[in-house]
């Protein structure tokens, strides 16, 4: 099994290439033994750029690797490294890494519930802890791994609900990288079927084979015949079969001390269309030699295949109709005794991205029998396949299902189950598979495997009569089979979004859910907004706005026209942003989400800039010269980082200073403090200010994603609030155009006494 251990970050780091260079060194030989050559094992190294880890919120928070594991590898060893970069104010975090076998490891940090009748697959996993050091080191050691695709994924511990400011917090950045050292085999022996192969053992050298296991192989004993230690007839030998897939190991090891002779292995549904990997390894003294045969007897299960030989000839009389209800098979067999098993043949249907549909050819119902199991192969080998969902739905029509009877299917990875005579548990030689029954009471039956592994799937289907065995005898059942390797269970409901992902060249699918749901599939309501809490949350983001209407009234009546079209501009793109970023059922969308999302974020900022503005009375001129240059830079400082905290910080301090500059300028002429009047202090200015500053406070410090509706929603009115407290009033009461000189060509030139400009009429 797997081994992990952590070393100090600078220690480790300065032992890691010495590691690799033991590692890559085979174990010496032993004393006297001339013959062993270092030739017969090969070191490889495995690498992938590192990747930036992310606080985990779901299953696209983890940051995935996929390696390929080599035949004939002996020892796998995992080399992860975990480095920081960030200022002194970096936490001490904990890295979780996941290991598994062929697929890509299904975790679950946040302890949610998965949608009704899914099989989970568990996985490995282990801890890293990055503490004041900035960087970490860990190993991973794998015996007698099992060939082919393994994944790696890496998450932080679950994100904070709370809503933090880009720029205000500490930037700590995370980086993880494994690289994966194999030691394989290069001398393997070939193990063929009933023939005797001679292999000599000692206790440097263990001897490695390997057997083809063809498909619909019922059983493979292995025997060690003629077994001898120095002249004695004792066999000190260990057997190994099987490799190890974490976080399980079901390799079958037989110890031959002290059994009798021949020593014997019987392995039943082994792997079908595989290489079976075969260690022998001696348990006698460091001089001793234990001589032996190696013999692989295996025993073919012949199917009872369906005949498709109408729909390769092509004649549309001889067409069926699936839809003319179930028809009995057609079968054909080749000579060779009683067949054990009916197969099927299955289309698989390519329909998208991991998206996949198998059904048996020409027909919607597969016969079930007691005598011998019904089989369908659903081809999962493609390597592109385990990024999804496998979802299993049978159906039995009620009136053909006995009162005792039961049809019991199994759903197995490698091979076929094909005991149901002896026993329901649908194990086969390595792996536990899937159980499903259908009976009188129960005649539906669904099953989901995420994330299934890379391999080719079996299901298989028989009628049993635990209580009559007589009921049996002639009885038949039609039962409906829908099978389907989707992306996402159900789309991820009405709460979620499937999301497609990509690591390099694999593609793999997650739900990202909202609302309040949680779960693989969006199916957890645990902390899930109802309906009504939806639509009170979507009115609160979106009615606080309103607030807007007192700066804009405000505005106009001191004719700063300018400055309450900006604040309409912001009420009305932020109300409708609020109203179609809403997760749950109470959603409008007037434009696209982007677009929304842009102009209220440039509707916010430039709001701040032109009130500040307006504040520090500058010349006219000089004052829309500063709204069109300060918009523009926003705008342009919003499309390259929306969510920057300076975005909004540098405007505001750029128009502070020129405000407290002009203020100070006019103290320093009027010999005044200026606003000179108390009342003005008293009544607008320090409420204006305070409102400000209880906002900048709960928008830094207070909001979360749980009361996000409430807070941001009293940011809204107390923002607006704060503007019609704030914009500076009128400085005198002539009329706003007064018409002071009349031109000869009928046209006159007004003056405006506040604004000191200028127009022909």
């Amino acid at each position: 099994m797997g081994r992990a251990g952590t070393g100090a970050g600078g220690a480790a780091a300065v032992a890691g290439p010495f590691l690799l260079l033991l590692l890559a060194r085979p174990p010496p030989a032993a004393a006297g033994d001339s013959r062993r050559s270092d030739a017969w094992l090969v070191s490889e190294l495995f690498s992938q750029t590192p990747q930036q880890l992310s606080f985990y919120s779901w299953y696209g928070s983890a940051k995935l690797f996929r390696f390929r594991v080599p035949p004939d590898t002996i020892l796998l060893r995992w080399l992860l490294q975990v480095s920081r970069r960030g200022g002194p104010l970096c936490t001490d975090v904990k890295i979780t890494v996941h290991f598994r076998y062929g697929a890509p490891p299904v975790v679950n940090p946040l302890n949610t519930s998965f949608p009704e009748n899914t099989s989970v697959p568990l996985s490995f996993h282990m801890q890293m802890l990055l503490s004041t050091m900035l960087q970490s080191n860990a190993s991973v050691n794998v015996s007698h791994p099992a060939p082919g695709d393994w994944f790696v994924a890496a998450h932080l511990p679950p994100s904070s609900q709370k809503i933090q400011l880009k720029g205000f917090v500490p930037s700590c950045v995370y980086v993880f990288q494994p690289d994966m050292l194999v030691l394989r085999v290069a001398e393997v022996s070939v193990l063929e079927p009933d023939m005797p192969l001679p292999q000599t053992l000692s206790l440097s050298r263990p001897s490695y084979l390997k057997v083809f296991v063809p498909e619909f192989t019922r059983e493979l004993l292995l025997e060690l015949q003629d077994c001898a230690s120095n002249g004695s007839q004792a066999c000190l030998v260990r057997l190994a079969v099987g490799s190890v897939t974490l976080p399980y190991d079901f390799r079958r090891v037989l110890s031959c001390a002290g059994r009798p002779l021949p020593c014997r292995l019987l392995l039943h549904s082994p792997p079908w269309d595989q290489w079976l990997q075969v260690m022998a390894e001696s348990l006698a003294g460091p001089h001793i030699t234990v001589t032996l045969n190696a013999v692989a007897t295996l025993t073919a299960c012949r199917p009872w295949t369906v005949s498709t030989q109408h729909l390769l000839q092509g004649s549309p009389n001889q067409s069926r109709n699936a839809s003319n209800g179930p028809q009995d098979p057609v079968c054909s067999g080749g000579a060779g005794g009683p067949s054990c098993l009916m197969s099927y043949p299955v289309l698989r249907e390519d329909m998208d991205v991991v998206s996949v549909r198998f059904r048996p050819l020409d027909r919607v119902s597969v016969l079930v029998q007691p005598d011998m199991p019904s089989v369908l192969r659903l081809y999962l080998n493609t390597g592109m396949d385990s990024g999804g969902s496998l979802t299993v739905s049978l159906r039995a029509n009620k009136t053909t299902v006995m009162n005792s009877t039961l049809v019991v299917a199994c759903v197995n990875a490698a091979s076929a189950f094909l005991g149901f005579n002896a026993s329901h548990n649908c194990t086969t030689a390595f792996f536990q598979g899937h159980l499903l029954t259908l009976s009188t009471t129960s005649w539906q039956a669904n099953l989901i495997v995420p994330f299934p592994e890379t391999e080719n799937w079996y299901l298989s289907l028989q009628l049993v009569c635990p209580e009559n065995p007589e009921e049996c005898e002639q009885a038949v059942v039609h039962v409906e089979t829908t099978l389907y390797l989707v992306p996402c269970v159900n789309d991820c409901g009405p709460y979620g979004q499937c999301l497609l992902l990509r690591r390099h060249g694999y593609l793999y699918a997650g739900c990202s859910c909202k609302a309040g749901w949680r779960g693989w599939s969006c199916t957890d309501n645990s902390t899930a907004q109802t309906v009504a809490q939806q639509t009170v949350a979507t009115l609160l983001l979106t009615l606080s706005n309103l607030v807007f209407l007192a700066p804009i009234a405000v505005s106009v009546q001191r004719a700063f026209l300018v400055e309450a079209f900006v604040y309409a501009y912001t009420m009305f793109f932020s109300t409708f942003y609020h109203a179609c970023d809403q997760p749950g059922e109470a959603v409008l969308c007037i434009l696209n989400y982007d677009t929304l999302q842009y102009c209220d974020f440039l509707g916010s900022e430039v709001s701040i800039w032109v009130t500040i503005l307006c504040m520090a009375r500058l010349k006219a001129v000089l004052k829309y010269v500063l709204f069109l240059l300060g918009t523009l830079l926003i705008a342009m400082s919003l499309q390259l980082d929306r969510r920057g905290a300076w975005n909004m910080m540098g405007p505001c301090l750029f128009a502070l200073v020129i405000m407290v500059s002009m203020w100070v300028y006019r103290c320093g002429r009027r010999r005044h403090c200026y606003p000179t009047s108390w009342r003005r202090w008293a009544f607008y200015l320090l409420p204006g200010i305070s409102m400000v500053t209880v906002a900048v406070v709960i928008y830094a410090f207070m909001m979360t994603s749980d009361n996000y509706y409430y807070t941001h929603s009293l940011w809204h009115m107390l923002v607006a609030g704060s503007v019609a407290f704030l914009l500076p009033p009128c400085e005198g009461h002539t009329e706003p155009w007064a018409c002071v000189q009349r031109l000869p060509c009928h046209y006159q030139i007004c003056r405006n006494d506040r604004e000191e400009l200028y127009a022909v009429t």
